[in-house]
């Protein structure tokens, strides 16, 4: 309720017997009054907002509102009761809400001042709702591209907190559009940080792996924060799909000196050396995953148990040279049915070499490594020859330490890597 001093404050100061030079001081000395005698949290929240309504109304100009609004809002940011800040603020905005074109700096800073308030009340849907609200593509003030991308990274950040990457990932896509304008490096690591995090949340672990891996490079993070991107890399190259680029993705993780320094380095050597995972090893490595990646998958199981399998049959494949259906089923935990299904789905997109024959229940393994680009119709390329082979892992490994040189001099020098970068 606003207090009786202040409402007979704003009276003489709307009256036509005040002159109109000395309003805009009146207007500041009663602000100073309400700031100084306020003995409650609702008194102040309540008088703040009529005194924003008052300098809104027809008394003032424009001109002389501004200053007025601008220390109003710099006042609400000083109260340090949250509830009592974000309801002063909230009151603040419906009052600017229908002359919002002539005061959208001072909307600008009570929305980003609401969001830090939400945001310390872990309101993460609110505090991006309100940054929504900013006038970033205007006629009546410049902003930055820089400031626009800070403000749709913070806006992504806040709904990946909520786990809703749909929101999330439109706003990185508004900021991808400005991405090679950003000259804050702090924006460049948020973009890269938050795409990553989009890719793990929709399951395309192999595309987050890789970007998790880059910033991991980041030569601006600390020694612990390379060290979580880094593991989040390996995590997501565990529970993506079985087959040639995975195999590329963990050649890659298993060659970096930092991996043994991470818990899921085990893990990490199994896969890579085509060993099978006991059900004990799959137990202790889900124990540190996010919720998205234990969730289910289509047919029941979990992504990690899906991954495991996939593996477990990978790794069969360059142990044996063909194996029976039931002993497969045996060896992976599952049903005969089930193991036949594995099977046929990875033979059919190529990411094992082999054939199935239904009538002796044998499934047989060609002993050639099946091609990276696998496809519903089945066909795929096979590299065979004991030599060939060799002179591809060679290829592949020189290609691997070239980007990796690469990603370490961007790190280092990004204006100099940026101005040779072909565009």
């Amino acid at each position: 309720m606003v207090s009786v001093d202040v409402t007979q404050g704003l009276q003489e100061l709307e009256s036509s017997s005040a002159p109109q030079q000395d309003r805009p001081a009146g207007y500041k000395k009663l602000l100073d009054q309400i700031l100084s005698s306020a003995t409650s949290s609702p008194d102040l929240s309540a008088n703040l907002g009529a005194f924003i309504d008052s300098i809104l109304g027809d008394n003032l100009g424009i001109v002389a509102a501004r200053p007025l609004l601008s220390a109003a809002v710099d006042s609400i940011k000083a109260i340090p009761n949250l509830d009592t800040k974000i309801q002063a603020g909230t009151t603040a905005l419906r009052s600017l809400e229908p002359r919002i074109v002539s005061f959208e700096e001072q909307d600008a800073q009570l929305r980003e001042m609401l969001a830090d308030a939400y945001q310390s009340q872990e309101e993460y849907i609110e505090a991006a709702k309100v940054l929504q609200g900013i006038q970033l593509e205007s006629s009546q003030r410049r902003v930055a591209d820089d400031h626009k991308v800070d403000i749709w990274m913070r806006i992504c950040r806040l709904y990946l907190e909520e786990d809703d990457t749909t929101s999330a990932e439109s706003y990185l896509n508004r900021a991808k559009n400005l991405r090679h304008q950003i000259t804050k490096p702090e924006l460049t690591l948020a973009f890269q940080l938050s795409e990553a995090r989009i890719l793990d949340a929709r399951r395309r672990f192999l595309d987050a792996s890789q970007a998790y891996h880059s910033f991991s490079f980041s030569a601006v993070l600390d020694e612990e924060e390379r060290t979580r991107a880094l593991s989040s890399a390996i995590v997501c190259a565990v529970l993506a799909p079985a087959g040639p680029q995975r195999s590329r993705a963990l050649a890659k993780l298993y060659k970096d000196e930092r991996a043994p320094q991470v818990t899921e380095f085990g893990m990490l050597e199994k896969m890579f050396l085509d060993r099978l995972l006991s059900p004990e090893e799959v137990s202790r490595f889900s124990e540190n995953l996010q919720p998205h990646q234990l969730a289910k998958t289509a047919d029941g199981s979990t992504v990690l148990a899906k991954a495991v399998i996939e593996h477990n049959l990978l790794s069969v494949s360059r142990l044996y040279d063909n194996i029976g259906i039931d002993e497969l089923a045996a060896l992976l935990g599952l049903d005969a049915d089930k193991a036949e299904g594995y099977a046929a789905r990875m033979l059919e997109q190529g990411r094992i070499a082999g054939s199935i024959d239904q009538i002796d229940r044998i499934i047989v393994f060609d002993g050639l490594e099946p091609s990276a680009e696998g496809g519903s119709s089945g066909q795929r390329k096979a590299v065979a020859g004991k030599g060939l082979r060799k002179w591809d892992v060679r290829v592949q490994g020189v290609a691997e330490e070239l980007e990796r040189v690469a990603s370490m001099v961007q790190a280092q020098y990004p204006q100099f890597s940026n101005d040779q970068m072909v565009h």
